[in-house]
């Protein structure tokens, strides 16, 4: 998730010790439930007073030859350094006629949208312009006992039993086998694939694997298709030296090589060789490679780690039940900034995983507005849950303290495989990152105090 309050425009500019203005008028235009513009406007008088202030602490800061520091005309210095001075005096005049219309108005900001100043100058009044978003009033349903379903955590004797053979798998040794492939097995093949009697050499551009390849793996009838989308179930029955044609249809929806996309192709493969694969044995080899000493203690410890990873799985489960439940609730409007912000980061990281799958970038732009709308709906039921739980932490008083933060840095540094001591240098530097870091922290704290206020009941067993 992304922050509720980002950098804005105001943030740069310097604060030190900033003077209250006080001949301020201070006018509130609501452009829709969520989105306000601000008029400041400032007194002459005032605008003044903080360009002398101003011009004095240059006169004491800058050398002008001939002068001994602080000593030179306020005149000269005006006139020499008169961009500087110019630059200098918007931003502090925007920056604290901002913050002293915000302490008038009481609005709730949560983000700045737009800026909006005139040229200032000694001996006018000025007026700015600030449009903001401000945080929506919530008022929280009952989020105490919301009904949460869990599944079983006690392991069965069939799912000890297939992790078991997961790792006698994982071990296997794969024998030439001078007979038929049948499932399980691996076949080594060369395949030429044709659509329509021509080279797909000719349909598939730089993607030449899908046209051909002087060899090749796949699992008969295995759980992962493999590249050519159905080929492994055409497999069983082949032996080494067999010739044969295969026909293999493509998905409607194919984006590694979308001109084979819903098509027919002909693939003539040449079978080089098959192997079966050949089980170690549950002997005490084996139990040594798993650190233990018996099939016993083996099954002990399956178990018990299924059921670490099943009570984790419920908890994750409820988590996405409990924020299913507030979205379903939330009747309040939503600020355009945090929308936009988070829809942004859904596409980012929506078209990063894409790529990753080489997914080309065409099919983002043929598809650019399905995805918008979708990120869009993301983005809302997002940032609604980010409003209800930030509500929530401050209704019970849930904070990030250090001992969170220590937690998460070393949780991060072993994710990661980076220094501790670097993840808190970097944090650091970045004011954004470490917020964004302590909000999410914050979530987590909320969610978990959420779980462990549910109402728990057992999953229904399926027919």
């Amino acid at each position: 998730m992304t922050g509720l309050r980002g950098t804005t425009y105001l943030d740069s500019f310097p604060l030190e010790n900033p003077s209250k203005f006080k001949a301020v008028n201070v006018q509130i235009n609501d452009l829709n439930e969520t989105r306000k513009m601000l008029t400041v406007t400032l007194d002459q008088s005032e605008v003044d007073a903080e360009y002398q202030t101003l011009l004095g602490e240059f006169a004491k800061q800058v050398n002008i030859p001939g002068f001994r520091p602080g000593k030179a005309p306020a005149q000269m210095v005006a006139k020499r350094f008169a961009k500087e001075l110019k630059e200098e005096f918007k931003g502090r005049v925007v920056s604290k006629a901002y913050r002293q219309g915000l302490e008038d108005s009481k609005l709730d900001v949560i983000s700045i949208v737009d800026v909006s100043e005139g040229e200032f100058a000694p001996g006018v009044s000025a007026e700015v312009k600030v449009t903001v978003d401000v945080r929506p009033t919530i008022t929280l349903p009952e989020y105490h006992g919301i009904t949460t379903e869990v599944q079983p955590t006690e392991p069965t004797d069939a799912e000890v039993d297939a992790v078991i053979e997961g790792l006698r798998s994982e071990r296997a040794d794969f024998k030439v086998a001078e007979r038929p492939a049948a499932k399980g097995d691996y076949v080594r093949f060369g395949y030429t694939g044709t659509l329509d009697g021509k080279p797909l050499t000719e349909v598939v551009g730089d993607k030449a694997i899908y046209a051909s390849a002087p060899q090749t793996w796949e699992e008969v009838e295995g759980t992962n298709e493999g590249l050519l989308p159905g080929m492994t179930l055409q497999l069983a029955g082949v032996k080494a030296g067999d010739k044969k044609d295969v026909t293999v249809t493509f998905p409607a929806e194919f984006a590694a090589v979308p001109a084979l996309a819903g098509k027919q192709v002909v693939y003539a493969i040449d079978v080089q060789e098959v192997r079966e694969r050949a089980l170690p044995p549950l002997d005490e080899a084996f139990f040594k490679a798993n650190q233990v000493d018996s099939l016993e203690a083996l099954k002990t410890q399956v178990k018990t780690t299924l059921a670490m990873r099943k009570e984790h799985e419920n908890r994750s489960a409820q988590r996405r039940q409990i924020t299913d439940a507030l979205i379903a609730q939330s009747n309040f409007p939503v600020p355009e900034s945090l929308i936009a912000s988070e829809r942004d980061g859904v596409l980012r990281q929506f078209i990063e995983e894409n790529m990753r799958r080489g997914v080309p970038q065409e099919e983002f732009e043929k598809n650019k507005k399905e995805l918008f709308d979708s990120a869009s709906k993301a983005a809302v039921s997002r940032v609604k849950v980010q409003l209800m739980l930030a509500k929530i932490a401050e209704a019970e008083k849930l904070t990030v303290d250090d001992k969170d933060l220590n937690n998460w840095l070393m949780r991060e540094a072993m994710r990661s495989g980076q220094k501790p001591d670097k993840l808190v240098k970097e944090l650091g530097k970045d004011r954004e990152q470490l917020r964004a870091v302590q909000q999410q922290i914050l979530f987590d704290k909320v969610l978990d105090f959420l779980v462990s206020k549910a109402t728990v009941k057992a999953a229904t067993a399926k027919a």
